[in-house]
Order: C-alpha cells, then structure tokens, then sequence
C-alpha cells in the first residue's frame, strides 16, 4: 500500500507546526496536517477528474480548514500570520 503522509511525516509536522511531536492538538498542526491532505487530493483530482467522491472530500476539509483559520484569525492574529506564511497559503 502505498501511503502518502507516513507516521515519521506526520510527526515531523507535528514537531514544526505544534512544536512537539505529541502536541497533534494545536490548531497550526491541524491546519498544516489538513493542508498536505488537500494538497494531495488535488494532485489526485488532476489526474482522476470523476471521481466525485473524492471532490466531495477535498470540499468539506477546504471548508474544515477556513473555519480553524477563522478561528484562529479571531483568537491571535500572529499566530495566524505565522501560519499562512509558513504554508504559503493565499488568504
């Protein structure tokens, strides 16, 4: 089988963004857990444009992600800077 995020990739998320490998709670390890899924699954989509399963998934963790970034936006705002900045996402 072959597994896109490992256990050894995920903890080395967990360690940047959350800063231990045990702190898989933060909001910012979430966000960037969350942001190599849908990453992935839109390299997925380019090549397997049908698979409608798929996109439904991809759209409710886009979703998922707004509203922790929403949330974190209203509870610190150089948390949330740091975290796009790191991620490089557009908002």
């Amino acid at each position: 089988m072959n597994t896109y995020l490992t256990s050894e990739d995920k903890k080395a998320i967990y360690k940047e963004f959350g800063g231990s490998e045990t702190n898989t709670g933060s909001y910012e390890a979430q966000v960037a857990i969350m942001t190599k899924r849908i990453n992935h699954l839109s390299e997925h989509l380019k090549k397997n444009h049908k698979d409608h399963v798929t996109r439904r998934s991809l759209i409710l963790m886009v979703g998922k992600r707004r509203k922790f970034l929403r949330y974190l936006q209203n509870k610190d705002i150089t948390r949330y800077r740091e975290i796009i900045q790191k991620l490089g996402l557009r908002r």
